[in-house]
Parts: structure tokens; C-alpha cells; sequence
């Protein structure tokens, strides 16, 4: 047996984390594109010194971030899964057209759908990788010290950190649209501002919560 409840999954350093990453980003995209070219509402050199210093504190919120999804072991939620990836992947491709409910219903052990845990995981270990190394190769061979890096040409370390910027505003584009489907846009970001969301919990699961963190459930 099963029972769906409100419960805090979404923890307040996740939710800071999660709020100041996205100010973040948008900055670094706003700035990135004045550097590139794309438009002249601030200057180059404003644009360069804002997108260096938002990078740095990012790349800071990171890896305490990263810290703390294994301390607490909140890194299991992005493992992917085969289970029912195949009616998610439908679900988004088909059904949400057509009006259908999710076929995924957050559980204790997992919140994120199997589409959701492989997106993040892509993006936590190819594109985000792909671009602080290129971001901060950049920047030593900026200011002189990147010697060891002679034998790589610089317009590819460019190309590498202009495609993943790109392919990061296309999961930017991708998760705000997502947001405007199924539920409305305040229940889709409700969740990371309290903190609580509908979540499946097994009779044993539910029981234990109460017994252990009465806190977590909202009744």
C-alpha cells in the first residue's frame, strides 16, 4: 500500500543552491552573449569582469554543492533508471500534447523521473565539465599562466566553451518550458520555494518519517 503526501523534498541549501545557480546563469548568459557580440547593452570589458566573477562564484556554489550530494547521499536521486523511462519519454513526446497526466509520480527514494535523473546526470558530468575546464583554460591563457596549455590551440578551447554554453541555454529554454506544461507554472516552481512536494511513500516509508523526521511530512 501506498500513500501520496506532502513532503519536504527539496532541502533549504538545495533550494538556495538551485536559486542562486539560476540568478547565476542568466547572468553568464546575459554577459556571454556581450562578449561574443550578440548585443552592445553593456560594455566588453564590463561584460568580461561581470561573466569572470559570476563564473567564479558559481563554479564556488558547485562545489560545495557537490559536496553536499554525496555527504547526504542526495546523488542517488540522479541515477538513471530504466523504469518507466520509456512512458516518460512517451509521455513528453506524445501525451503532454494530448492532455494526458504523468505517468511518474514522485517516490521517497527517487524525486526526479527517470528522463529528469538522465538529463541532470548529463549535464552535471559532460556539459558542465566541458565548460569550466574550457572557461578556466581560457582564463589562465588569459592572464598568462596557461604555458602548459601551448599545444592546444585556443579557438578550440573557445569552440568548446561556445557549444556548451549553447547546449546549456538549450536545457534552460527546455526546463522553463517543462514548467509551463501539466501544472501550472506556480504549482511546477511551488515545490522549490517551500521545499514541499507530492510524494508516493509506502506504508513502511511513511511510518518511519513520522517516527524518525515528523518534521519532513506536511499533514
Amino acid at each position: 500500500m501506498s500513500k501520496t503526501v506532502k513532503l519536504r523534498v527539496f532541502k533549504r541549501f538545495e533550494r538556495l543552491w538551485h536559486w542562486s545557480q539560476m540568478a547565476l546563469i542568466f547572468t553568464l548568459i546575459f554577459t556571454g552573449f556581450g562578449v561574443y557580440g550578440v548585443h552592445d547593452l553593456i560594455s566588453f570589458s564590463d561584460a568580461v569582469t561581470i561573466h569572470t566573477g559570476a563564473a567564479l562564484i558559481l563554479l564556488l556554489i558547485w562545489a560545495f554543492a557537490t559536496f553536499w550530494l554525496f555527504t547526504t547521499g542526495e546523488w542517488r536521486h540522479y541515477i538513471p533508471t530504466r523504469k518507466n523511462f520509456i512512458k516518460v519519454a512517451r509521455y513528453y513526446a506524445f501525451g503532454i500534447f494530448k492532455g494526458e497526466h504523468h505517468p511518474y509520480i514522485k517516490t521517497y527514494r527517487r524525486k526526479h523521473n527517470p528522463l529528469q535523473a538522465l538529463t541532470y546526470l548529463l549535464v552535471k558530468t559532460v556539459i558542465f565539465p566541458a565548460i569550466w575546464i574550457s572557461g578556466i583554460a581560457y582564463l589562465l591563457i588569459s592572464f598568462g599562466l596557461g604555458d602548459f596549455l601551448n599545444g592546444i590551440d585556443i579557438g578550440w578551447i573557445a569552440m568548446i566553451h561556445i557549444i556548451a554554453a549553447f547546449a546549456i541555454v538549450m536545457f534552460v529554454i527546455a526546463h522553463v518550458y517543462l514548467l509551463t506544461t501539466g501544472h501550472s507554472f506556480v504549482e511546477h516552481v511551488k515545490p522549490m520555494i517551500t521545499g514541499y512536494d507530492d510524494v508516493d511513500l509506502t506504508d513502511e516509508e511513511l511510518a518511519y518519517l513520522r517516527a524518525n523526521e515528523p518534521n519532513t511530512i506536511k499533514e
